[in-house]
């Protein structure tokens, strides 16, 4: 990425909202760079601005301070027209479809193009390409009441695609779906950023789906930006307590709190096949208890962490620790 421009730049980006009770701050000085042709990511928990912070980059919520900047112009302060062009550049799917109930499916993907004043004719060939995309081309005359929920969200991305946008932006769009039709689905996004260079903008609860498809992620905590960076980066070493919660769980603020002796062991890149622990136990002649763990494999290499309680007997734990740091295994003891 280090070679791309940023497609977009929040700059001190502010949300509040007026309601009975008072001012309520929905995003609070976000600051962000998403490059050109990346598959972002942004997680949070529930309440924690996702959403707003979604719908302000494309100013279907009008930012209170600060400045979205799409293509090098800053959309502040700009007349309709020029919002409504970049918001053309910046398709949206979302987690409940929003498909239109009356019409069928090449018409569901035809109305943004119908909007955009585009010929008829060439509407209705653009629709049926991008139905081929999505692999729907044998249900252009369904209606939604017909399909299924990852059906339904193959229409809503065909749709989102319609006008060829910059940016896709996509707000919790597997949340609704089981976990196949969820795989299949971020395939097909995938797909679309590789054969189309489309930049796609991720908002989701699930560390799952960051995993899957996001080069880059910022995870947001009461408003703001916690942290942000590489996902196996992330993945591998949260440095906030947000990170931590969203990553290993509630299980890891649970051994945090026990008196023994603990070590956390980072998986950051080595092969997946390799039998760490095993290794471990076999050459230190020790036992070790596995108090949690949080790893998956990612492209044959093992990403995350391990907490490990160690023995009592100071010789035995300097063995353990000895092993670790002849093996260059990442690893920080626990307090």
């Amino acid at each position: 990425m280090e070679d791309k421009k940023p497609i977009i730049q929040l700059n001190d980006l502010g949300k509040q909202f007026q309601t009975a009770n008072g001012i309520v701050t929905a995003l609070d000085h976000i600051n962000l760079e998403i490059m050109r042709g990346e598959i972002f990511g942004i997680i949070g928990l529930s309440g924690a601005g996702k959403s707003t912070l979604v719908r302000c980059i494309n100013y279907l919520e009008v930012p209170t301070s600060g400045t979205v900047v799409f293509e090098g112009v800053s959309l502040a302060g700009k007349n309709e027209s020029v919002i409504r062009k970049a918001r053309q550049s910046m398709g949206m799917i979302f987690q409940q479809f929003n498909l239109l109930a009356q019409r069928n499916v090449l018409q569901n993907v035809c109305f943004p193009l119908e909007l955009a004043k585009v010929p008829k004719k060439e509407a209705k060939k653009r629709a049926e390409e991008l139905l081929e995309l999505v692999g729907l081309a044998d249900r252009m005359k369904a209606y939604p009441a017909q399909l299924s929920g990852g059906q339904k969200q193959r229409v809503a991305i065909a749709r989102a695609m319609a006008t060829n946008p910059k940016v896709l932006l996509c707000d919790e769009a597997t949340s609704a779906l089981d976990p196949n039709t969820t795989k299949q689905i971020l395939e097909l996004l995938k797909k679309i950023n590789k054969e189309m260079g489309v930049t796609i903008i991720v908002i989701t609860h699930e560390m799952a789906v960051i995993d899957a498809i996001c080069d880059r992620v910022a995870i947001i905590d009461n408003s703001q930006i916690a942290e942000v960076g590489k996902v196996a980066d992330i993945f591998s070493n949260p440095s906030t307590p947000t990170g931590r919660r969203l990553i290993l769980g509630d299980g890891a603020k649970q051994v945090a709190l026990r008196e023994d002796r603990l070590l956390r062991i980072i998986f950051d890149g080595r092969e997946s096949s390799e039998p760490v622990i095993s290794n471990l136990v076999l050459s230190c002649k020790v036992p070790v208890n596995i108090m949690y763990a949080a790893t998956k494999d990612v492209g044959g290499k093992a990403m995350g962490q391990m907490m490990i309680q160690i023995p009592e007997d100071e010789t035995d734990a300097n063995r353990v620790i000895h092993y670790l740091k002849m093996k260059n295994i990442a690893f920080e003891e626990v307090k």
